[in-house]
Formats: C-alpha cells, structure tokens, sequence
C-alpha cells in the first residue's frame, strides 16, 4: 500500500523541478532582453538582442557612427565601408574624388574602369573621346562603336565601295566572296554570269556546282550530254534511275543478268 502511495508524490516533484526549471529558464532571457540598449541602438523586431541605428554600426558592444565623406551616401549594409560615392565621384583613399569626364562621355558611376563612356558615335583613345569617321554609304552599328556599310557595298580600308553585280545575278549579303551570286540557270564565270547549256532529256541541278545540270531518269551522263541507260534482260533502273540491276535471283555478271 505505501508503495502505490509513493508513486504519485514523485511525479509531483518531477512536475515541479520541471517549472522551476522553466522559471529559472525565462528569468535569464527576461534579463538578456531587459538589458540596457546602447546609444544609437534598438531592439530588434524579431527575436531578442539590438541592433544599431541607420548610420552606425556596432563595434565593441557599442554603436559606432559611420564616418561619410562629402559626395557620398550611406549604403544600410553590415559590411563594406557603409557608403558610397554619388554619381560622378569614385572612391579613393577613403574620399569621393571627381570623376573627369570627357567631352562626348558621360559618368557609368562605376568602381571600375575611368568611371565614363564615351557617347554614342564616339571612341575612347587615349583618355578622350575622339568621334567615329563613318564614310558615305555607311552607318553606326548597335554598339556606336564601330560602323557597318550598307547593303550593297562591303569595307575596303576605311571605305565602303560599291559591289558590282553582273547582269543575272543578286546580292548575297555575305562579308566574303564576290558579294553576289549568278540566278538559277546560270553560273560565275571570269566575273560574269554564264547560262548553263543543259542537254537534251536534262534538266537544271538544284546547284550550280558541278555541270550545273541532271540527267532524266533512264538517262546518264555522258561529257555534255544524256544518254539513254540500256536495260538489259532480266533488270531494271536502280533507284537513281541512271542505271540498271538485275532482278531477283539474278546476278550481274560481264554487263548482264545471269542466273547465281
């Protein structure tokens, strides 16, 4: 009987260590949060602790302000300086000095490079911004940098020269080679455009490469012309049509079709 008894009474003192536990517990927290901000401080928004007002940082336990030369702002960052030049001013040696723009640039308010970039339709050289000669029948490109000819003229030195295109032939837009190509049906020559001479039973190659020309199916090529395919017994054209194979079970043999 004693020992049922006893049972419950130790579980009312574990109950107890346990709240004094969280007592002692929120008392040390209670203090932490209680404790005295620093000037230039307040409490965080979020959990416990401080944190430093816009303009200091915390250093040591305390709230250090920090120190903006002229021509900057203050940057609300932990890290870094805590400020940044203003726009046309880099920094250098702990200042905002001025950054010397050119004539024909503007400021990029960048940490890197001379802090400017020359106008469109200018070209940095040699800490200025000279402007871009673009000669007739020429325009600036996207960049302003640099210049393209128009079509139907390519760069020749520091030029754009017209492209000469013979009768029967087109502007290809390439940056290489003639600049023009000769119409279907006809192919370069010696800087002109040449009909091609299809034979008899041919007809036009989708390309000028080569004779320029095909033969009909049943039809092969022979020097400049097309000459009928012979079927021999026993075959048929191949599927290029310019030749013959032999049925089955027939084999070619000495130009016919004889039995395996």
């Amino acid at each position: 009987m004693n020992r049922n008894r006893q049972a419950p009474v130790s579980s009312v003192h574990s109950l107890v260590f346990l709240v004094l536990l969280a007592a002692v517990h929120g008392l040390v927290f209670a203090q932490d949060d209680s404790g005295e901000l620093p000037a230039n401080a307040r409490a965080k928004s979020y959990g416990s602790g401080w944190e430093c007002e816009r303009g200091y940082r915390e250093a040591g336990g305390t709230c250090a302000a920090i120190v903006v030369p002229a021509n900057a702002y203050l940057t609300n960052r932990s890290y870094g300086s805590g400020w940044l030049c203003d726009r046309g001013y880099r920094e250098v040696n702990g200042t905002c000095a001025a950054v010397e723009v050119p004539a024909n640039a503007y400021p990029t308010n960048s940490p890197y490079g001379n802090g400017w970039r020359c106008s469109r339709g200018f070209r940095e050289n040699n800490g200025a911004c000279p402007s871009i000669k673009v000669p007739a029948n020429a325009y600036l490109d996207f960049s302003g940098e640099r210049w393209n000819c128009h079509r139907g003229y390519r760069a020749i030195d520091e030029t754009c020269a017209a492209i000469k295109v013979p009768a029967n032939g087109f502007l290809t837009d390439t940056s290489y080679g003639s600049g023009w190509a000769c119409d279907h049906g006809y192919r370069a020559a010696d800087g002109a455009c040449v009909a091609i001479k299809v034979p008899l039973n041919g007809y036009l190659a989708d390309s000028s490469n080569g004779s320029g020309w095909n033969c009909d199916r049943g039809y092969r090529a022979v020097k400049q012309a097309c000459v009928a395919v012979m079927v021999v017994e026993n075959a048929h054209l191949n599927t290029s049509g310019n030749d013959w194979e032999c049925n089955r079970p027939y084999r070619r043999k000495q130009g016919k079709c004889v039995m395996p």
